[in-house]
């Protein structure tokens, strides 16, 4: 039964990973200045922008395939990817702090989501490591 849970969960996290990937090749249309990919703890415009934004969509499509095909090679992906919020999150509060702190609500909600998401799909493709191929 454990299994089925982690299967359902782990699909759920491989859609939110392509959603993601499908949202940052969108960050170069900048709707308002506190929109643009956030590369570590700094909010990118211009070329920079569509560049990461491309790189890292990119990187998350393939991870979400991975994910929701049960590929061995999501897993480093993931712990790739799991490291980088989390530096990316304090490298914000560090560099920005104004935009940081200016909805503390949103912010620590966006931490635990952004957080909870990223390892806990690691720690679930690490769970059922046997069943990746």
């Amino acid at each position: 039964m454990a299994a089925t849970n982690d299967r359902t969960l782990l699909r759920v996290c491989g859609i939110c990973f392509c959603l993601l990937a499908i949202s940052n090749c969108t960050k170069f249309i900048e709707a308002s200045p506190h929109q643009g990919f956030m590369l570590f703890g700094m909010r990118q415009h211009g070329l920079p922008n569509l560049v990461f934004g491309w790189i890292f969509g990119i990187y998350l499509a393939i991870y979400g395939a991975g994910v929701l095909r049960m590929r061995a090679y999501a897993l480093p992906m993931g712990v790739a990817y799991a490291i980088y919020v989390v530096l990316n999150l304090i490298l914000f509060t560090i560099r920005m702090p104004e935009e940081a702190y200016a909805r503390p609500i949103f912010g620590l909600a966006y931490i635990v989501v952004a957080v909870g998401v990223s390892s806990g799909a690691v720690m679930l493709l690490r769970r059922n490591r046997a069943a990746l191929a």
